[in-house]
């Protein structure tokens, strides 16, 4: 199997770079944000739990996220591996990623690390938003949501690059020259 974790602030590409790595390696996307949004869309309990972080800006509780993961997880035994999209977001869920991937005989293999500069961030999700009409795509919750990736999530760079797997993407330009920086370091995995 290849395990994935595609890491960057909010707007750095992550769900376009995860769509390619699936396309490409023929991975299983398991991305946390479309996963809640989904629970949301339904109205489901989980879903109206998981909203009255998420309109806030705040991040969805690390055990409501690891419990969802773990029964996916446990019911894609027979691919050939996961990009994980959103998650881990906070060094708890990496030590917790790493103990459920365990269980399946498995590790995280790379950590693709995309690096953008706020004000690009702050650009692209605000013309994502009036593009979709995602709600959470609002100056007011993307200054929330990256001051929260800046206190909680970055410092899981400094965990994965200390196991020697975070892979520093500049992600800024084409998406295919983006991926073309990614695929340099994945092929060095699978061959």
């Amino acid at each position: 199997m290849l395990n994935i974790v595609i890491f960057g602030a909010p707007g750095s590409g992550k769900g376009t770079q995860s769509a390619k790595l699936v396309e490409k390696y023929g991975l299983k996307h398991l991305s946390t944000g479309e996963i809640l949004r989904d629970e949301i869309k339904a109205g489901t309990e989980l879903g109206r739990l998981a909203d009255t972080y998420m309109s806030r800006g705040e991040l969805v509780p690390d055990e409501l996220v690891i419990d969802i993961l773990e029964g996916l997880i446990g019911k894609n035994g027979h691919i050939k591996g996961f990009v994980f999209d959103g998650f881990p977001r906070t060094l708890a869920q990496g030590e917790a990623l790493g103990k459920m991937l365990q269980k399946h005989g498995e590790d995280v293999h790379a950590v693709v690390n995309l690096e953008v500069d706020e004000k690009e961030l702050i650009d692209r999700l605000l013309k994502r938003g009036e593009i979709s009409g995602r709600k959470d795509d609002n100056r007011e919750t993307i200054e929330s949501r990256l001051k929260v990736y800046h206190t909680q999530t970055a410092p899981l760079k400094e965990f994965y690059r200390a196991r020697g797997i975070l892979k520093k993407i500049e992600g800024v330009g084409s998406v295919d020259e983006i991926f073309r920086s990614i695929e340099k370091e994945i092929d060095t995995l699978v061959k």
